[in-house]
């Protein structure tokens, strides 16, 4: 129905330059549809969907194009004015979007009908004065088409029938969608270099939304002390150091992606799409506690993705000189592999030392994108031989012959040979390449490529 305006590389701007992208906001009831309407909309699987209500909690941003137009999906969480507790703040970030929105779908569910809570969502658009599309939604047939125009009762217009499970009724629901947003320049495909890309993921409750929402400045991401709140990837564009980085906080992955189930399964798969996408990744750890295997299994994955690695070490107000004394230890036995990823202490509540998390991404992703000369790199290696030659393995002792760079983000190298080196001596050439020229917060990909033995006549 959509095509992706976004790719890994950089966003592809489908506007004129300097033309905000207009903003559509999803809203309605707890379990109406919303999140399975957004994926109908942006022609992909992206917002996390289930069976039961308050599974999207915070405001997630997509790219949206129909017929040559762009705009931008705003998914909410369910929207009850009497809601309390955590509700409440999902209600909140739901009356939010609204206030920054262009224009309204406000999604009911057409089998149920208007509720109190429909009416009084209803009077909070009106005082908005922004314009509303009335979308009643699992209309999968001509008798529920029938039912819904009893919706007609909101006041709000003619209600579009739509089935979002099954895309019955998209398409004018669509046009209706772009007749109240603003006119846009039509779509061009040009591809721009956006802002930096950085992921923020890691265990469940370890501060992760706390950090987005210290970043940003605002209340962007509902906060609460029970782990797992967050479950759909929330971005967020924020200005930091007069440069414009966008941030995504991620779901806290509990368990492996083949074992998870409903709304954790995808959401595991979520946060590692958004590490895939992302130039740079944010591991949060609570510093209070020890290395868990999640952990090591989170750096497992951003590693074999190749993306630049800063450690974020959250709550170091809870540490006593104690646990420093023996988190030092730790850190040395648990994270031997990655003495290169830069380490920033941090108390993303307060806001304590936050300052130094810029400064840190951006030596990361300068080493993710640092490129050795071929000749500079071969003397380089010219020199590693001649100090440390490879030992002799069943009478033979096979050499370095050549390199070259193939790559960058992350570096990649690829080294010619005269037989298959040792992992150790590979190991041996990476730590000697990062001692010469730094590779700061990046991972480094060696391969070999041994010369094939000619057959003898």
């Amino acid at each position: 129905m959509s095509e992706d305006t976004a790719s890994p590389d950089g966003p592809l701007d489908g506007t004129a330059e300097g033309v905000r992208t207009p903003v559509l906001a999803v809203v309605g009831r707890p379990n109406v549809g919303k999140s399975t309407l957004v994926n109908r909309i942006i022609g992909r699987r992206e917002a996390v969907v289930e069976d039961r209500p308050g599974v999207t909690r915070d405001r997630v941003s997509y790219d949206a194009v129909w017929n040559g137009r762009a705009f931008t999906v705003v998914d909410t969480g369910g929207w009850d004015p009497d809601a309390r507790g955590l509700a409440e703040r999902i209600a909140a970030q739901a009356e939010i979007a609204v206030t920054a929105a262009d224009a309204v779908l406000f999604v009911v569910d057409a089998g149920v009908g208007i509720t109190d809570a429909d009416e009084a969502v209803v009077r909070i658009l009106r005082a908005s004065g922004r314009p509303v599309v009335l979308a009643a939604n699992k209309v999968d047939d001509e008798r529920a088409e029938a039912e819904a125009y009893a919706l007609w009762n909101l006041g709000l217009g003619e209600p579009m029938p739509v089935s979002a499970l099954h895309g019955r009724g998209s398409g004018d629901l669509l046009d209706a969608v772009l007749e109240a947003l603003p006119e846009t320049p039509a779509e061009r495909f040009e591809e721009v270099r956006g802002p930096r890309r950085v992921a923020i993921v890691g265990r469940p409750n370890v501060g992760k939304s706390s950090l987005l929402n210290r970043l940003a400045g605002e209340e962007r991401v509902v906060v609460d002390d029970a782990s797992g709140t967050t479950v759909d990837p929330v971005d967020e564009l924020v200005t930091l150091g007069g440069k414009p980085w966008r941030f995504v906080d991620t779901a806290g992955i509990r368990k492996r992606v083949k074992q998870a189930s409903g709304h954790e399964y995808y959401a595991s798969l979520r946060t590692e799409t958004a590490i895939e996408r992302a130039e740079v990744v944010v591991l949060m750890v609570d510093a209070s506690q020890s290395v868990s295997d999640q952990d090591l299994r989170l750096i497992q994955v951003i590693r074999d993705s190749g993306r630049a690695l800063v450690i974020g070490y959250n709550k170091w107000d809870l540490v006593d000189e104690e646990r420093q004394y023996y988190l030092e230890r730790e850190i040395e036995r648990d994270l031997v592999q990655l003495q290169w990823a830069p380490r920033v202490n941090l108390t993303a509540r307060t806001g304590r030392h936050v300052d130094r998390l810029v400064p840190a991404l951006e030596r990361a992703l300068e080493g993710w994108e640092t490129r050795v000369g071929t000749g500079q790199l071969n003397n380089f290696l010219g020199r590693l031989v001649a100090e440390h030659p490879h030992p002799v393995r069943g009478g033979k002792q096979p050499k370095i012959l050549f390199g070259t760079q193939t790559a960058v983000g992350p570096p990649t190298f690829v080294l010619f040979t005269s037989g298959k080196l040792d992992d150790g001596y590979l190991r041996y050439v990476e730590r000697r390449l990062r001692e010469d020229y730094g590779f700061v917060g990046t991972p480094i990909h060696l391969t070999q490529r041994p010369r094939e033995k000619r057959k003898r006549r």
